[in-house]
């Protein structure tokens, strides 16, 4: 989009025509995750409302040794929400009680994947309600776009500006920017507790992708 206008000032005793050029800029950068959020639950359902509570803490339990034992700090892992409700079983007809609860855990070695989710299976957990890659390195990789397409922006209003006599880019009058980062989600099917290598071959288990950063922005030159 390129749009060129001229802006009427008038001043007391003074009219004068400002010309300026606008034009948008996209810069793109394109990644390999480095770091993963994992989100698993544990989930039980029971006639006792206690005893629905205990087995469920005694999996939860489980799981957060696993998660210590494979390396992860305190603050990696966080438990992000904690249920126990009455139900009812229509095809039985009867009431019963579930206990859920759901934790959040901050991968930073991706390396470590496999075998954290293969231990997380074995604990006891049933459910992997969504994996999404990160890059350790985010606002680095955001600033370089947002240069990128501040750089596309200039290069366009250049070329536009190139084919007019007597006239040049001057300086930035106003900047808009609408950028985002799309992150590579992929779909799992129904996992069930495996061996991680059959026969001394290793499975490959994940498809990490690449995250893209794309900065958009809209700048208004004036031109002199």
């Amino acid at each position: 989009m390129v749009l060129l206008f001229a802006t009427v000032l008038v001043n007391a005793q003074e009219v004068k025509t400002v010309s300026q050029i606008s034009v948008s800029g996209e810069g793109k950068i394109k990644v390999i995750p480095d770091e993963a959020i994992i989100r698993v639950a544990v989930e039980n359902s029971g006639k006792d409302a206690s005893d629905v509570k205990k087995k469920n803490d005694e999996i939860v339990d489980s799981v957060l040794k696993v998660i210590k034992q494979n390396g992860l700090e305190a603050a990696d892992y966080q438990t992000q929400s904690v249920n126990l409700y009455k139900n009812y079983d229509y095809n039985s007809k009867k009431h019963n009680y579930v206990a859920n609860q759901t934790i959040s855990i901050h991968l930073k070695d991706l390396s470590k994947y496999d075998k954290l989710m293969m231990d997380l299976v074995d604990s006891g957990i049933n459910s992997i309600q969504g994996v999404e890659f990160k890059s350790s390195k985010l606002k680095e990789y955001e600033t370089q776009a947002r240069k990128k397409a501040m750089q596309d922006a200039k290069q366009k209003a250049n070329d536009y500006v190139s084919v007019l006599v007597n006239q040049k880019i001057g300086r930035a009058l106003m900047i808009s920017d609408n950028s985002y980062t799309n992150y590579p989600r992929p779909v799992f099917s129904e996992f069930k507790t495996m061996a991680l290598s059959d026969a001394g071959l290793s499975k490959e288990t994940l498809a990490i992708g690449e995250i893209e950063i794309i900065a958009n922005v809209s700048v208004t030159f004036n031109l002199e």
